[in-house]
């Protein structure tokens, strides 16, 4: 089982793993060796989770879950094939662990007086600069 955040375990048996030739490190291993590693994990499909979990995964990682309902991470900075799979499981754990994250509601502010009066006082300064380049012309008749 591993431990997303308090109260939510996924079963290491609803975690499937697919390798191919890496586009990143490992010098001429890059072409023989698939070091590259695809995390599958079906969110629909998910006995681990409860409904309101899957529909919370399924709102806050939209744009990472396919239309089947998988979601697919991607780990290719590692030379070893371990050592991407680590990789991709713990980038699941923070992917899944910030989904259940609550956002801490936004208070609403105002703008501080005296930020006001800095921004009103810089735009008279700026004016009185602009104001001595003018050049005067004098009409002579």
């Amino acid at each position: 089982m591993i431990d997303i955040c308090p109260g939510v375990t996924v079963s290491e048996h609803e975690l499937q793993f697919s390798f191919d030739r890496s586009p990143g490190p490992g010098g001429q291993n890059v072409n023989k060796v698939n070091t590259r590693v695809t995390l599958h994990f079906n969110v629909v499909g998910s006995t681990s989770l409860s409904t309101n979990q899957k529909s919370l995964l399924c709102q806050n990682l939209s744009s990472r879950i396919g239309q089947d309902g998988v979601l697919k991470i991607h780990s290719s900075k590692e030379r070893t094939q371990l050592a991407n799979r680590r990789a991709a499981v713990s980038r699941f754990i923070e992917l899944v662990s910030a989904a259940f994250q609550q956002p801490k509601p936004r208070k609403a502010t105002s703008v501080p007086l005296s930020a006001q009066r800095k921004r009103l006082e810089d735009k008279s300064q700026r004016s009185a600069v602009k104001q001595t380049r003018r050049t005067k012309v004098a009409l002579e008749d």
